[in-house]
Order: C-alpha cells, then sequence, then structure tokens
C-alpha cells in the first residue's frame, strides 16, 4: 500500500519531472518532438492571398475569468445521485454496508476520479494548449488536476483526507493499468515507485508555488517543467511561453472555483 498522500515528505520536491526519467523513453510512443516543434504543427494558419492570419484560439485572452462555484445544477445530466433503493433490496444493502460511509465516500471518489479523467483524455486540452498527447503529457496533466481535487479537500479536514485517499487508490489503480497499457509489463513495481515519487514531487512543486509568498512567475515555471518541458530546463522556452502562462492561469481559475465550491 502506498503512503498517504497527504503525508508527502518535502524532499520529494527535489525530484525532477518525468523527464529526468529514463522511464520516459520507455513508455512514451512514437519519436520525441521538441515544443517548438509541437506548437507549430499544433497552430493552424489561414492563408488568404498572401496574408497569414493568427490561430484561432488565442491563449493570451484565456482563462481571465471571475471564479464561481463549479457545482451542477440539480437538474445537470452530469449530476451522480446516491440510488435511493426501497423494501427488502435497500435492508440487504445496508447489511452489506453498502450505506455505510465509507462505501459512500468510495463511490463518490469513483465519480470525482471520472471527472479528473475527462478532463485529461479529451483531445481540446491538448489542442489549446499545443501539447503532444502521450503518456508523459497525459500523466502530467492527470498529476495536476488530482492536485487540484486533493487541495480543495485539505479544506475539510479530517473528514477531506480520508476522502482524497480514496480518490488517490483509484488514481493509482488507473495509473497501473495506463502503464500496462503503454507497454510496461515487466518491472511494473519499480515503474510505479517512480511515478509516486513524481506525483509527489509535483504535489509539494504545485502547493509551495501557490503560497502567498512564492513569486509571480513561480507556478508557471512548475508548469513548464513538469508538463510541458523535455529536458527538465527550469524556465519555459519562447516557443512555449504562451502557453505555460495559459495553464497556469487555467490551474489558479479552477483552484479558486474548486475553493468557492461546496463539498457536497
Amino acid at each position: 500500500m502506498f503512503q498517504r498522500w497527504s503525508k508527502a515528505i518535502t524532499h520529494v520536491s527535489k525530484i525532477g519531472s518525468l523527464s529526468n526519467l529514463k522511464f520516459v523513453n520507455d513508455v512514451c510512443s512514437g519519436t520525441r518532438h521538441s515544443y517548438a516543434k509541437v506548437a507549430a504543427a499544433a497552430a493552424p494558419t489561414i492563408e488568404d492571398k498572401g496574408l497569414t492570419r493568427e490561430p484561432v484560439v488565442n491563449l493570451d485572452k484565456m482563462f481571465w475569468s471571475k471564479p464561481c462555484s463549479l457545482a451542477l445544477a440539480r437538474d445537470s445530466p452530469l449530476r451522480v445521485e446516491e440510488p435511493n433503493y426501497e423494501g427488502i433490496k435497500r435492508f440487504i444493502l445496508r447489511l452489506m454496508m453498502f450505506y455505510s460511509k465509507q462505501s459512500k465516500s468510495i463511490r463518490g471518489a469513483n465519480v470525482v476520479y471520472r471527472r479528473i479523467v475527462s478532463q485529461v483524455d479529451k483531445p481540446p486540452i491538448y489542442e489549446v494548449f499545443n501539447l503532444e498527447k502521450t503518456f508523459k503529457t497525459t500523466f502530467s496533466l492527470l498529476v495536476l488536476h488530482m492536485w487540484l481535487c486533493l487541495r480543495r479537500l485539505k479544506q475539510e479536514g479530517k473528514e477531506g483526507v480520508e476522502f482524497g485517499q480514496y480518490l488517490y487508490e483509484i488514481y493509482n489503480h488507473d495509473v497501473e493499468l495506463r502503464v500496462s497499457k503503454a507497454g510496461v509489463n515487466l518491472l511494473l513495481t519499480k515503474w510505479m515507485k517512480d511515478l509516486e515519487k513524481i506525483f509527489y514531487g509535483n504535489i509539494v512543486a504545485y502547493d509551495t508555488a501557490m503560497l502567498p509568498e512564492a513569486k509571480q512567475g513561480d507556478l508557471s515555471n512548475v508548469i513548464w517543467k513538469n508538463i510541458f518541458s523535455d529536458d527538465g530546463t527550469s524556465t519555459p522556452d519562447a516557443a512555449a511561453l504562451h502557453s505555460v502562462q495559459a495553464m497556469a492561469r487555467y490551474a489558479r481559475l479552477q483552484a479558486s472555483c474548486m475553493s468557492l465550491t461546496g463539498k457536497e
């Protein structure tokens, strides 16, 4: 059993991003590309009588909106309600601990994790931020969104930490399946330990970059190193700068929105 996510030790922040591990070369499919090449390929332009227009997506204008609660409306098709069985079926389920606090928390954590996965497995996030969809980028985005949820859950104290543990265990199982699908069948335990260290290192780095005393560009630099960079450099290059800054705004906006979202 992996150690609880809430007890991540500070020294793991010294561990680099995925690009510092041989794991990337073994798992990421296809040829590695520099960010500049990927960004250029992902930013189509329209030529009209010799004039080249800018891409439709303007990253400089994105994610400046005022934060708001992410709570779903009662009639939202995305809502997942607790099943409410009656009669003998409910009685049997009670005996089987279906309605226990632990069972309800596990079901809730599954709902939250499916919402996280819906953000990182679909094309738009890669297209908007000009990212190549590899195991590295998908894993890094998964960790970013896990951090956003775990950060919010900490606000609920002990109850939030317990819920976060269920969420982490579901995440960990999913990552193991993803590693296997990527073709790593030998030394799976070793890879999972390496990814666990990266997870904790990223979580600590994101938390540190959000502290009141953090510098203005700290979050951008952390996002660059953890998600965009191929060589572990600490600051964004010119080709990636707008995308990295936009993702930093996105992360801050979502963190604020989640803070405004009620527990239920």
